[in-house]
């Protein structure tokens, strides 16, 4: 990923002496929207062809439309894994897990209703059509229009590259960033993920399954059964529909309960691994890096500036099974 990320880098002439110290200081490089996709007078960066914003939302559930301008692409990443249902003229378009880094695009003029069933954190770019190549034909730019990438590794790994920047961000630095990503949307070779591909009653099943017995031990075969599947049609369908292998998804979760934890109690980060499915804390450390980009840790000394509430929890032990493929394993 960091290879093509410097090869298009590469491609990209920035002005002379264009560098980010160089960008009026009042310009900021990832707006704040007020509401989805809406961001507030002024706060746009001044390299406007490409706009970059930030919509986060806490609460549990929530229902938003917007339009795509006439001149632009809408490109959405998410920050954080979610539940999503994506809605044009009545017809839904996705139902499902977005895990973090999921990537979606609208084209200019359309629609988009999205509902979002938990707390969201996404990324939104409002790319100028001039970035697209102009010997489209408009049946091959409509193309774009609705394409969602599961896991895109290239979209998460520039969209956590400006996330990590936040508000230090450059407006130059950010523009490159959507020069890259336009680039890369372009790729005559660029894949189209089905989604959806495990039908959605037994996705839930899975999923609810999941967040009921996390903290031990899971195996495929058990997940297969609660499906109704066969091992093997059961990983291939359920990878199709989330952007995740099922042992993937089971650490995605974990680490996402141990951020509670970590958040709303004082517990040690060896209890709290064990209380999520881990074994040991140092393989609980290093899949919350590889997952999370920072260690517990630090992740919790970065939150409890945010949130400084902390309540006590009950305190448990989980059950371990050695025999399975779902759980600890690296």
């Amino acid at each position: 990923m960091l290879t093509e990320l410097q090869r298009a880098h590469a491609r990209i002439n920035l002005p002379a002496g264009s560098g980010d110290h160089e960008a009026p200081r009042a310009a900021q490089a990832i707006a704040r929207e007020r509401e989805w996709r809406q961001i507030a007078c002024g706060a746009q960066p001044a390299l406007d062809d490409i706009t970059i914003s930030r919509w986060e939302d806490s609460r549990a559930a929530s229902w938003h439309v917007a339009t795509t301008p006439s001149d632009r692409y809408f490109v959405g990443i998410a920050l954080k894994t979610t539940r999503a249902i994506l809605t044009r003229d009545r017809r839904v378009i996705f139902d499902g897990t977005m895990p973090s880094g999921t990537l979606y695009v609208s084209a200019p003029t359309r629609q988009l209703s999205a509902q979002f069933q938990t707390p969201c954190a996404f990324l939104h770019l409002h790319i100028s059509a001039e970035h697209f190549p102009t010997q489209w034909s408009a049946a091959a730019a409509e193309g774009l229009d609705d394409l969602i990438l599961l896991r895109d590794p290239l979209a998460a790994g520039l969209a956590r590259a400006l996330a990590e920047q936040g508000d230090a961000a450059g407006p130059q630095f950010a523009h490159c960033i959507g020069q890259i990503l336009a680039m890369h949307l372009t790729r005559p070779e660029l894949p189209r993920a089905k989604v959806n591909a495990l039908p959605k009653w037994r996705l839930r099943r899975v999923e609810q399954h999941i967040a009921a017995h996390f903290e031990r031990s899971i195996s495929l075969s058990e997940l297969a059964g609660v499906a109704g599947l066969s091992r093997m049609h059961f990983a291939a369908q359920f990878r199709a529909a989330t952007g995740y292998r099922p042992r993937e998804y089971l650490l995605n979760h974990r680490i996402e309960q141990a951020k509670s934890l970590l958040t709303r109690t004082e517990r040690p980060l060896a209890e709290i691994a064990l209380a999520v499915g881990f074994s040991t804390q140092a393989h609980f450390s290093t899949v919350f890096k590889r997952i999370s980009g920072e260690t517990p840790a630090r992740w919790r000394a970065a939150s409890r500036n945010h949130r400084p509430d902390v309540e006590a929890l009950p305190r448990r032990r989980p059950s371990w099974d050695q025999d399975h493929i779902v759980s600890t394993a690296a």
